[in-house]
């Protein structure tokens, strides 16, 4: 072997060695992101209720938890243009290493916000801010995890490796329902009094780990060639370096696309943890018991997650997604007849199965959204877009069906109609969206 063919040798074999230290970094920084953002969910459905909105009709309580938990929401596109622009400008691992601190010391302070009976309703509007430091990090997080994945990747293989980012979800997901879902087996009067704290403190603890692993990860290969490009031209030309944001929204098009794309998914997805949740303990299942089965079911799906992720690589992000919402819709009638049955396991079997059919929409969606913009603009374009979509789909949902449910007399018909009606308009987006598992991630568009 000559001196030229062993490095390139030895170059390539060093980059699938980055390749997959990347991948396990954003997968990890991704669990440890949702798992304090989805913990919250958790806890609006089984103490905020009472903790914060203390006195409240019990569905009214919840509704109000949801609401507060819509905050986080509504900061996350803030958090998208925030981190997307200096992302976009100096690097994606430093913006990562910031949302990842930021998050975790946010979630701690969670768990230290006096209840109703202690400072009245300041601990909500603590909890508010709190949870909308929560949202701009998680904003941050996402696009620059996914980007990390997919920049590093094998071209024919980038709906996998992205498809790990989203993977953290479920796993996050899993994490935070059973430290609930074991602080749930103290005496009721413990669980509200300090027991739901203890999730929130061990954030601290996954900050350390979290922060360890990123900071051993190198930067973009792809956004690093980029920039020195554009640096370069700017230079022979005396032309300003363009502003990301601009760059987005000078052709919106891809934005609002994979906005509304998204939409359904991520309402789907907060619906099961939060007004499913409250559902099947309203319908006499065991607390513990939902929340265990919501997390086992939380493991399972995230097999499907990389799945969704790899078959995408061969048959194109839409077709796998829209499948998945199809079967979703299709399901939703039964799901809440497995909901309401009061057993346990039958709860378990409800989530698996939602779960996994969300798993193969949600699969292909981080690879979907970032192909769709240039290098320099890409985690401005897809944190945005992500965060958008996360917006008008999961925010308001909670609350929303919340409110349908208790205004139609405590039918599920209004929830299944507006959920179903959401999904539609995510579907005809995801099919009039360009199909971009062949895009070249290295053209400046």
């Amino acid at each position: 072997m000559s001196g030229t063919t062993q490095l390139t040798h030895m170059s390539q074999t060093a980059q699938r060695k980055e390749a997959r230290t990347v991948i396990l970094s954003s997968y990890l920084g991704s669990t440890i992101e949702f798992y304090d953002f989805l913990l919250y969910a958790t806890a609006a459905a089984v103490a905020f209720p009472t903790v914060f909105f203390a006195g409240a009709d019990p569905w009214a309580g919840a509704v109000e938890a949801y609401a507060t938990f819509a905050a986080g929401y509504l900061a996350r596109p803030l958090g998208g243009v925030i981190f997307g622009h200096f992302g976009d400008r100096i690097g994606r691992k430093g913006m990562l290493i910031v949302s990842m601190t930021v998050m975790g010391l946010a979630s701690a302070a969670i768990g230290l916000v006096p209840g109703a009976n202690v400072i009245g309703s300041w601990g909500a509007v603590i909890l508010v801010l709190l949870r909308v430091l929560q949202g701009i990090a998680v904003g941050g997080e996402w696009g620059g995890a996914a980007l990390m994945a997919l920049e590093h990747s094998d071209p024919k293989r980038r709906g996998f490796a992205a498809s790990f980012v989203n993977a953290g979800a479920p796993t996050g997901a899993f994490l935070g329902t059973v430290m609930m879902g074991l602080v749930s087996a103290l005496p009721r009067a413990d669980f509200l009094a300090w027991g739901w704290r203890v999730p929130f403190l061990l954030s601290l603890a996954l900050l350390v780990v979290g922060l360890f692993v990123r900071l051993r990860v190198s930067e973009s290969p792809i956004f690093a060639a980029a920039i020195a490009a554009e640096v370069k031209e700017a230079q022979n030309t005396a032309v300003k370096r363009k502003v990301p944001l601009f760059e987005v929204l000078r052709r919106p098009k891809a934005l609002v696309f994979v906005m509304l794309a998204g939409a359904a998914g991520f309402g789907l997805q907060v619906s099961l943890s939060t007004f499913a949740v409250t559902y099947a303990v309203s319908k006499g299942a065991p607390q513990q018991g939902v929340l265990y089965a919501f997390a086992g079911a939380s493991v399972l799906s995230i097999g499907i997650v990389l799945l969704g992720g790899r078959i995408s690589d061969r048959f194109g992000r839409r077709p796998v997604m829209i499948a998945g919402l199809v079967l979703f819709v299709a399901y939703l009638f039964p799901m809440f007849a497995l909901l309401g049955s009061g057993n346990a396991w039958l709860v378990f079997l409800a989530f698996t199965l939602a779960l996994m059919f969300h798993s193969t929409l949600y699969g292909p969606f981080a690879a979907f959204v970032s192909e769709q913009f240039g290098t320099t603009s890409r985690y401005t374009g897809a944190a945005l877009g992500y965060q958008l979509a996360t917006l008008i789909g999961g925010g308001f949902t909670p609350g929303i069906v919340g409110s349908l449910y208790k205004e139609s007399g405590l039918s599920v018909g209004a929830v299944v109609g507006f959920l179903a009606a959401l999904s539609l308009v995510s579907a005809v987006f995801i099919l009039v969206t360009r199909e971009s598992k062949d895009n070249d991630l290295t053209t400046v568009r």
